[in-house]
């Protein structure tokens, strides 16, 4: 068993081969006294403003404008904190790993509860992201402990694939507004309408990896019939 956080990483985003080809280039421009923890810090300063600037939208829908900027400087630190450790050679994989994913799921509940609290998405519907989002998580953690393999690709949707969705969406909404309408006498916006359709679609993934898994494991370690003596 291979120690913790030096497990194969493999990524089927549909802007994977991009970011393979950036973010190495990227890393190699940074000064050297920026160091991964600094980028980390960044991302998480970044996923605190956008969930903030989200509920400040409730004021004025220019804060969106903050917002997508947020989501860009978010990708930048979170994309490249692993980068540069692998880039310079100063890779600390246990810590890399836990500190990556903590992270990486406290800007999930600051963005989620941020659209939640925001004017264009029922709390109910960005709570529903959170929990889905975690529960997909959990099954990567538990799935690199017993394959020895890291993956968080679920289809062809990354965390790059969805910044670009908000910043879309975000757009949208300052342009033409966040097209309301009603269902059952309750308020919603095109926001939750993709909120929802996400929280489902990582669900029913979420099971498909699982019974895939499953089976996996079943044929790794066959059920056993205890023997009479």
């Amino acid at each position: 068993m291979p120690q913790p956080g030096t497990h194969v990483r493999t990524s089927e985003f549909v802007l994977a081969r991009l970011e393979r080809w950036a973010l190495p280039r990227l890393a190699a421009r940074l000064p050297g006294w920026v160091v991964p923890d600094h980028l980390t810090v960044l991302g998480l300063l970044a996923s605190t403003a956008i969930g903030g600037a989200y509920a400040l939208s409730n004021r004025h829908e220019a804060w969106l404008w903050l917002v997508n900027a947020a989501l860009v400087v978010n990708w930048f630190g979170d994309s490249l904190d692993g980068t540069l450790a692998r880039y310079r050679s100063i890779e600390r994989p246990r810590y890399g790993y836990y500190l990556d994913h903590l992270t990486d799921a406290y800007s999930t509940l600051a963005i989620g509860l941020g659209l939640g609290f925001s004017p264009y998405m029922l709390l109910a519907v960005g709570l529903a992201i959170v929990i889905a989002y975690l529960l997909l998580s959990i099954n990567v953690y538990l799935e690199t402990h017993v394959f020895e393999e890291f993956s968080f690709s679920y289809g062809n949707l990354g965390p790059t694939e969805v910044r670009l969705l908000l910043i879309v969406l975000n757009i949208t909404a300052l342009s033409i507004g966040p097209l309301s309408f009603r269902v059952l006498g309750v308020g919603a916006t095109v926001f939750d309408v993709f909120g929802l359709a996400a929280a489902f679609a990582m669900i029913a993934m979420l099971l498909v990896r699982a019974a895939r898994n499953l089976r996996a494991l079943a044929r790794l370690e066959p059920p056993r019939t205890r023997r009479h003596r």
